[in-house]
């Protein structure tokens, strides 16, 4: 979708992965000198950013793509939720199996060429000229747009998202529950990344939400989600998990723990195992 040939986008995916493991080394010097809650909600935010501006990048690829005048048989439309269906650019056609787009017209074929060359005239001056076939991916002048985002989102996550979660669990719960809480949290992250991966080829057909619907949607989920954990996070930095229990604490729990220990006899233990 970005028209990069092979060599290219090999060398662009290694860009990204890196993108990534950079973030998370700034991710490691800056925990204890900035913060978990300002990292996570900087990462959150930048996440966010980055999913509506991957959307924006295909969309404006659709719109600037070549507009067709005229479609034939399975070429003119596809079935669609959000959107009409009906094949109005070269993006539209080039998303149709079996379609493809030249001179202005949306026609079948295949990699090689139209299925009926008199279908799709020659766009030169010469009447012995080719005709312009595009089968797999139209004309993207935006696509270094798709990758400057892709590489935001993933230096972003890796900022706070990729590893602070880990970091925050291990922190907040208290610790007769830790071990179960931290089981659950690790699954439902887990059957997350699997709802996403099992999903994301639906949701983003054409006949579902398209491709820059399924990122708007992942954006508005995130969005929602540096909401949440805005009114919800406190800091931890700084704080022994005795502290941290109490941050959680609401005024009808049981002070004491497993062992009958209240809050300052926690605290007290702790001081004593410091100075030891």
């Amino acid at each position: 979708m970005s028209e990069f040939d092979e060599i290219t986008s090999i060398w662009l995916s290694g860009f990204t992965a890196l993108a990534q493991v950079i973030g998370i080394a700034l991710s490691i010097f800056l925990v204890e000198r900035v913060g978990r809650r300002a990292l996570v909600l900087t990462s959150l935010f930048m996440v966010t950013l980055s999913l509506f501006g991957l959307g924006t990048s295909f969309f404006l690829a659709r719109i600037s793509s070549l507009p067709v005048s005229s479609s034939h048989g399975l070429c003119r439309s596809q079935p669609a939720i959000v959107w009409s269906g009906i094949t109005s650019y070269c993006y539209d056609c080039t998303r149709i199996e079996s379609c493809g787009f030249c001179s202005g017209a949306c026609v079948e074929g295949n990699k090689y060429g139209p299925l009926d060359p008199a279908m799709c005239p020659p766009s030169g001056e010469e009447a012995s000229s080719e005709p312009d076939w595009v089968f797999d991916t139209c004309q993207n002048k935006y696509g270094w747009m798709s990758v400057f985002f892709m590489v935001l989102y993933l230096l972003s996550f890796g900022i706070g998202m990729g590893g602070l979660p880990w970091t925050i669990n291990s922190e907040i719960y208290p610790l007769q529950h830790r071990s179960l809480a931290v089981s659950f949290s690790t699954a439902t992250n887990w059957m997350g990344n699997l709802i996403v991966s099992a999903t994301f080829l639906t949701i983003s057909s054409e006949a579902v939400l398209t491709t820059y619907g399924a990122f708007w949607l992942y954006g508005a989920i995130s969005l929602l989600g540096l909401f949440w954990m805005y009114c919800s996070l406190p800091e931890t930095k700084g704080l022994s998990l005795e502290e941290i229990e109490d941050l959680f604490r609401r005024p009808r729990d049981d002070p004491t723990d497993s062992l009958g220990h209240n809050t300052e006899q926690k605290n007290l233990m702790a001081q004593l195992a410091a100075h030891t």
